[in-house]
């Protein structure tokens, strides 16, 4: 867990470098990075937790949160960042841009540490990681 976190943490932090250095960041490749990680953070988890299915890797992300909310409504802290990311790729394949906030690309990023943030210190609460 600690390992995937780290390794998440890291894309998160590159996508942060990018935006920071003023580097002009398109929404759709960043929007991708952000939901994957979201995703990935889901699967990490409920790898470890073992007690329920782990989506598959291209699984939707809403259908992937209601796997690890099931039971325990304590996730619902991250529902918003998570519909959040499905609205901002909904936006785009409806081809409504204009709907978007301003700089939806540094919002897609912001969102998916958000969730890295929120499940890293549940994990550390845990205790399945270090702090």
């Amino acid at each position: 867990m600690q390992r995937e976190l780290e390794r998440i943490d890291g894309e998160i932090a590159a996508w942060e470098r990018r935006l920071a250095a003023g580097e002009p960041v398109a929404l759709e490749p960043a929007l991708e990075a952000a939901t994957g990680a979201a995703l990935a953070l889901i699967r990490a988890y409920l790898a470890a937790e073992g007690s329920k299915p782990v989506p598959a890797g291209d699984a939707d992300l809403l259908d992937a949160f209601k796997v690890l909310v099931k039971g325990d409504p304590t996730w619902n802290a991250i529902r918003d960042n998570l519909r959040e990311l499905v609205y901002y790729r909904n936006c785009l394949a409806l081809g409504r841009t204009d709907a978007l906030p301003a700089v939806p690309e540094k919002m897609a990023i912001r969102l998916a540490r958000h969730v890295y943030l929120y499940l890293r210190t549940r994990c550390v609460k845990e205790g399945r990681i270090a702090a």
